[in-house]
């Protein structure tokens, strides 16, 4: 949970950050989430950030708002609607005009889609548009029980000029086929900044941790100790560490360097914790990193260059290699400049060559032309890839990937 001292420190109620829905998705931070706003294009562009994870591997999740031409904001892939997110989307609602349109960009991205239907409700005069082929699981459900709103919900269409807001911008759909469901992406461009909108397809590392989680660093500082023998100490050193630790985790799942201790020692440990609370876990913390582990965030990390996640580039876009292709050749015909996305960094500078590039490690199971772009060389080492690609082998096996 959030930590209470920290609403008071900013003379906010509990209330404000209340999400009473958090057991349809139950992440971390659960009941309250906090949310901060930031510029991104001066008077255009705003993102609307709040975090989420599991075992307090915890990144930010985004919300991008865009000030209309004719008035008015269009917002892609909503977040938690609290009373604190609906105030600040109201300060802007104040002076730029309501919310117009809500997009929802995936039709596969759970994380995203529980926020809508709570979302729309308390924008009842905005239009809802969703990506195409939406799906649940484990039941299939209509919209409706979902929470959309039927009578204002409409699929994009692949005919741009049916969109009441093609003026300003363009999308190009992504829509793969899995054995189950669909993996959905709708890319944005708004013409005026020169900006693309992404959900999950490219992400960035911050070499810091970002502002929405320095608010409540517990997670960071969690995840900064060696074992759960050591006390919680908040410090500028532990807080990078942990966000180090923590994109490791989130980036690859069970990354080379750390090793889960043994069911005896962790009880072990546990027995001598210093905090044994129910925030700590009860003392238990089965995790062991190796020396080597800063190396492979350093690999990551980058200085923060963009790239595809091993889960998407392993798993789910080789299913579809001359799809995503041809998707990325349509989005590098705009003339963008960054790129806005759902998760970890943004903005992100980026070119359309550059963006095309991105997406080249598809070029050897694609008979797809892809102009003279070189195929590109994997930026993960293997033994951090390990286990997505164990994953991998068994969803082939048990045929919930189809072979590419």
């Amino acid at each position: 949970m959030l930590n209470k001292d920290l609403l008071i420190k900013n003379n906010l109620p509990i209330s404000e950050r209340n999400w009473p829905f958090w057991f349809v998705l139950p992440l971390y931070p659960y009941s309250q989430r906090a949310t901060i706003r930031r510029e991104l294009v001066p008077e255009t562009i705003w993102s609307f950030e709040q975090c989420q994870g599991i075992l307090y591997a915890v990144v930010p999740i985004r919300m991008t708002v865009v000030k209309l031409n004719a008035g008015g904001l269009l917002v892609y892939a909503p977040i938690a609607p609290t009373k604190e997110c609906l105030r600040l989307i109201q300060e802007l609602e104040a002076k730029y005009g309501q919310v117009k349109y809500i997009i929802h960009p995936t039709s596969s991205g759970l994380e995203h889609k529980v926020f809508v239907g709570p979302f729309a409700k308390c924008f009842p005069y905005a239009t809802v548009f969703i990506a195409p082929n939406q799906w649940s699981f484990p039941l299939n459900l209509p919209l409706s029980w979902l929470g959309f709103p039927p009578e204002r919900t409409f699929e994009l269409s692949h005919d741009q000029s049916k969109i009441p807001f093609a003026d300003e911008f363009d999308y190009r759909i992504l829509n793969i086929r899995l054995t189950r469901g669909y993996f959905g992406e709708v890319a944005l461009f708004h013409w005026r900044s020169q900006t693309l909108l992404l959900t999950d397809t490219i992400i960035s590392i911050p070499k810091n941790p970002p502002e929405i989680l320095e608010q409540n660093p517990y997670p960071l500082l969690f995840h900064a100790r060696e074992s759960g023998l050591e006390k919680i100490e908040d410090n500028p050193a532990n807080r990078l560490k942990g966000w180090q630790r923590i994109c490791l985790f989130a980036i690859y799942f069970r990354p080379d360097a750390v090793n889960p201790i043994g069911v005896g020692q962790l009880l072990k440990e546990a027995l001598k914790a210093p905090n044994k609370s129910r925030k700590a876990y009860f003392g238990l913390f089965p995790f062991r990193w190796q020396s080597h582990w800063s190396e492979s965030f350093a690999i990551l990390q980058q200085n923060g260059r963009p790239f595809v996640a091993p889960i998407l580039q392993n798993l789910i876009l080789p299913q579809a290699p001359q799809q995503v292709i041809e998707w990325a050749n349509k989005v590098a015909e705009w003339n963008f400049q960054q790129i806005i996305s759902c998760h970890l960094q943004a903005p992100i500078k980026m070119t359309p060559n550059q963006f095309r590039q991105t997406f080249s490690f598809l070029k050897s199971t694609s008979n797809q032309s892809y102009g003279n772009l070189p195929p590109q060389v994997s930026p993960f080492p293997d033994a951090d890839l390990k286990f997505i690609n164990s994953l991998k082998a068994q969803l082939l096996k048990y045929k919930i990937l189809n072979q590419p």
